[in-house]
């Protein structure tokens, strides 16, 4: 009889395990199924926002939530239609990375209106106090290590120069762009004022080197004119600051058009940022010198964690409280750290943590 009872409090016991979700403790991810997660992109010419949108839905649809992810084609007013259909859709959070960070109040205050928790990807959404959480790498950072990358390469500390150097923004748009260069200039300023970094072009300031959209055949052209009326007479490009692979390769392009990386003149110090896969197969090939990797899936498993929070009633883990204000309020955090990739560390980086493997960058 003792026996039969235990062997029946055991099936009670196995059954309330089930119920909750196994004998391990792991959640039942069916419980999110009426959860729906929506996920707002600015576009799919960039390489890593195809990566970010494809990390995030699926680290999403592993926990069971609903996702519903759309691409903007960086067209603002298209972005604004999206999100207004995650809200009727009946969305609970929404993940945004806006293609114009001031551009998006209305609608926001709309899903603000309807209980929608509202999370900014990579770019700070500006001008509202809806905005929940911030998930983004350290873009202060970003440009440090860009603009560090050159200092170390044309050795400034040691070399007297003068070295010639041209620089290019982000889109002024997107408010990142202007952590990019701020982190990029603290580094490289002091190295102008001395005069061992020269811009032949005399285009020093954001506003004139900002590229809007981020395009890169703007970059290029901007180059090509750079080239034919700063550098007409003889004088070399030593390195040229791009804050993202984008630009990079249409500098590059600009650049190869007039003989660099031929004969006995080199191409410059190029900087970028993303490691998209055409990029890195243009450092392996020597012709772009860096670019600042920012592992979308480490960024994903934030955005992720932060929805979970917000979800669940509780405080998401965040690094930052202070930097991040909107003009309506600091935006609390988490920032992941960027990395430095080029020639000699990419297999270690890039290969040994399989975001691109061999073949495909081959």
């Amino acid at each position: 009889m003792r026996k039969i009872m235990s062997l029946g409090v055991f099936i009670v016991v196995l059954l309330v395990l089930t119920a909750c979700g196994g004998a391990d403790g792991s959640s039942n991810n069916s419980d999110n199924s009426d959860t729906l997660i929506g996920i707002s992109m600015p576009e799919k010419t960039l390489q890593r926002w195809v990566d970010d949108g494809n990390n995030m839905v699926e680290k999403f649809e592993e926990l069971g939530y609903e996702t519903d992810i759309q691409y903007a084609e960086n067209d603002v007013d298209k972005q604004v239609e999206q999100i207004e259909n995650m809200i009727v859709k009946g969305a609970d959070v929404l993940v945004v990375a806006a293609i114009d960070g001031t551009a998006l109040t209305n609608v926001l205050a709309q899903a603000e209106e309807q209980g929608v928790k509202i999370i900014a990807y990579d770019r700070l959404i500006m001008g509202t106090p809806v905005i929940d959480y911030y998930a983004t790498f350290d873009n202060f950072r970003v440009g440090e290590l860009q603009a560090g990358y050159i200092v170390d390469s044309l050795n400034l500390e040691s070399e007297a120069g003068p070295f010639n150097m041209e620089v290019f923004g982000g889109s002024p748009d997107d408010n990142n762009a202007n952590f990019f260069w701020d982190g990029a200039m603290s580094i490289l300023q002091p190295y102008i004022d001395e005069g061992k970094l020269v811009i032949q072009s005399g285009q020093t300031e954001f506003q004139q080197a900002a590229t809007m959209k981020w395009d890169g055949n703007a970059a290029k052209t901007r180059m090509e004119n750079i080239l034919s009326e700063a550098y007409g007479t003889g004088e070399v490009v030593d390195a040229v600051l791009a804050p993202n692979d984008g630009l990079a390769r249409g500098i590059i392009q600009a650049l190869k058009g007039v003989g660099y990386g031929s004969g006995d003149q080199p191409l410059p110090v190029i900087t970028g940022q993303d490691a998209e896969l055409a990029s890195m197969k243009a450092i392996i090939a020597e012709e772009q010198s860096m670019t600042v990797f920012k592992d979308t899936r480490d960024l994903a498993a934030v955005a992720v964690d932060m929805t979970e929070a917000l979800l669940n009633d509780e405080e998401a883990e965040v690094n930052d409280t202070e930097t991040y204000d909107n003009g309506e309020k600091v935006v609390p955090s988490y920032l992941v750290e960027p990395v430095v990739v080029d020639l000699e560390n990419y297999e270690e980086k890039i290969l040994d943590s399989g975001y691109y493997t061999e073949e495909e960058l081959q």
